[in-house]
Order: structure tokens, then C-alpha cells, then sequence
């Protein structure tokens, strides 16, 4: 054997050897870091609900940090031994049919744990616009094509797909006003920036209840309990429409399969506490848990069903 070929081997041997150190002292005294989008946003809010429970069913402390579109570049840089966790949503696996440039690639730096929650968008508008249903806003939006707009995160966000996906299923033209993330496009619709919004519920809910946003459907296929009384879009006026705002639990590429099952353990064991499944509902979410395989073969079915809205609308980065 040439010495580069000793060399490769005994860095690939101490690389293992770590990998199983690490794996078999997981997890020790360190804190997780959990790294979201920005604050205010629906995984932001959903991140420090988990966090707070997390020391209680896994043994370790966890800090939330906001790095809003940053994050999964952080997190893919990462050393892969089970303290970095990824929180994040739509974009992260969608982006290559936006061709969106990025330091990142989902399918080759991380690795799935769980699909934690899953939550109905909302049909939102600022209380000045003079319309209090669905119907009302198709009238208006068709009666005053291009004229109205929305306020969306980052390209292949859930509330940029959710609005695009109203736009062709209504035959609208609502025009996009993008923001670095959701959370300022809830501060655009409150300060009258922007007149429409399609938020998690866990992001615009606080403000529906408040008065300061108005909630004119929710983007599930059945009524929520959230909102009772607020009608789905499908059956206020657009049949088949539907959108959500999944968040999912990524480790970086290369993270020890003991330790990916280690946290989809722990993290799915804090998911079911009751007290927090009745937190997690009234914060907009519902839990969902699925194993890292489910959790992996769900966003290949995602991911298929937006490739025809994005390649039919040319949604792509810039636009």
C-alpha cells in the first residue's frame, strides 16, 4: 500500500472511530442547537415550543437560534454529531425547482429525523381591504387585475407557494411582494404594506385574534378548530385548493444512524406529551412524528406535487 493510500485509510478509520464514539456517548452534557428561520415565523414559534420540553424526554438542553434563510447553510456546515439540528420548512426541499443558488443542497447535506408538525395555511388580509370573504377578494381581484398584492417569505416558501398555487387555481393575479421571511411579511400585512397574506396558522393566528389581521378561509381540506368558524378556501370559493406549512427535523449529512434515531426518538417523545400537543394546537400546529424513511418518502410526494405549479407559473428565484 502507497503511503496517500495509508494516509486516506487512516483518516477514514478515524473518522469511524469517532462516528461510533460519538454515537455511543450521545448524547452528553452539550446543548442542541436548533437553527430556524426568523423569529415570528410559524417554525421559529414551533422551535421553542419543542426546545422548552426537549431537556425533560431526551436529557439535553436546546437553544433556538434564528438565522432565518441562512440557517440551512449554517447547519450544513455543521459537524455532523447530533448537536445541530435543522428546523425548517417547504424551501429546503423544493428549491431546486426554483433553481434558487444556494451553499446548500437538501438531498446531499442532511439527513430527515422526523416530519414534527404540520400546519393549514390561512387565507389573510389587512382589515382595511373591503372584503370579508373569499368570494368578495376573487371579485375584487379580478375586478382590479394586478392592483392587489401579497407578502410572502423567500422564494419556494409556503406562503409564496400557497399564494401561487391561489393565484392559478382562481385565475387571479395577485402580485408577490417578497420579504426575507414570514415573520416581516406579517409585519408588511399589520403595518398595511401588503394586503394579502398566506401565513401558517401559527404565524398569523395571534393577530387574527387580536383584530389586527382578518382571516377570510383557512387553506386546509376540512375546517379547523382553530378557526371554527372560519370557512375552508375550497369550499369558500376555490374547489381542491389546499396548502399547509409542514416543518421537519434535519441532522447534517453523515450524522451517525444510532444518533438520527436517538433524536427522532426524543423529539417525537416530547411531541406526544399531551401538554404539548395541546400547546403545539393552539400555537396553529398539529403533530405528526413520522419516522425519518416516512418523513423522506413524504417529501418526495411534496416535492412532485409543486413541480407542475412551479413549472407552470415559472416561479424560479428573482421572480
Amino acid at each position: 500500500m502507497t503511503l496517500p493510500h495509508k494516509r486516506l485509510h487512516a483518516a477514514t478509520w478515524l473518522t469511524f472511530c469517532c462516528g461510533a464514539a460519538c454515537a455511543q456517548d450521545y448524547p452528553s452534557a452539550r446543548p442542541l442547537h436548533i437553527y430556524t428561520s426568523q423569529p415570528g415565523s410559524g417554525s421559529d414559534v414551533a422551535a421553542r415550543v419543542l426546545a422548552k420540553r426537549l431537556p425533560e424526554t431526551f436529557g439535553q438542553t436546546a437553544v433556538v437560534d434564528n438565522r432565518g434563510i441562512l440557517a440551512p447553510e449554517i447547519a450544513a456546515k455543521a459537524q455532523p454529531d447530533g448537536y445541530t439540528v435543522l428546523f425548517y420548512s417547504t424551501p429546503l426541499w423544493v428549491s431546486p425547482l426554483l433553481q434558487v443558488k444556494s451553499q446548500w443542497d437538501a438531498a446531499r447535506d442532511f439527513a430527515p429525523v422526523t416530519l414534527a408538525v404540520n400546519a393549514p395555511n390561512l387565507l389573510a388580509v389587512h382589515p382595511s381591504l373591503p372584503v370579508k370573504s373569499v368570494r368578495e377578494l376573487l371579485a375584487l381581484a379580478k375586478a382590479r387585475p394586478g392592483e392587489l398584492n401579497y407578502g410572502s417569505g423567500s422564494v419556494g416558501s409556503s406562503s409564496h407557494l400557497a399564494a401561487e398555487l391561489f393565484n392559478a387555481m382562481a385565475r387571479v393575479n395577485i402580485v408577490r411582494v417578497p420579504y426575507r421571511g414570514v415573520g416581516p411579511a406579517v409585519v408588511g400585512l399589520l403595518g398595511g404594506q401588503v394586503q394579502v397574506l398566506f401565513p401558517s396558522a401559527g404565524s398569523g393566528l395571534p393577530y387574527v385574534k387580536s383584530g389586527r389581521m382578518r382571516a377570510l378561509a383557512v387553506a386546509s381540506t376540512k375546517p379547523s378548530a382553530l378557526l371554527p368558524d372560519v370557512p375552508t378556501i375550497a369550499a369558500a370559493g376555490v374547489p381542491g385548493y389546499e396548502a399547509d406549512t409542514p416543518l421537519g427535523v434535519f441532522v447534517p449529512a453523515g450524522t451517525p444512524a444510532k444518533i438520527v434515531a436517538q433524536l427522532y426518538q426524543g423529539i417525537t417523545a416530547t411531541l406526544q406529551l399531551p401538554e404539548i400537543k395541546k400547546l403545539v394546537l393552539t400555537q396553529g400546529f398539529e403533530v405528526v412524528g413520522s419516522s425519518p424513511a416516512d418523513f423522506a418518502a413524504w417529501m418526495k410526494a411534496d416535492v412532485a406535487r409543486w413541480r407542475t405549479l412551479i413549472r407552470d407559473k415559472g416561479l424560479r428565484e428573482g421572480t
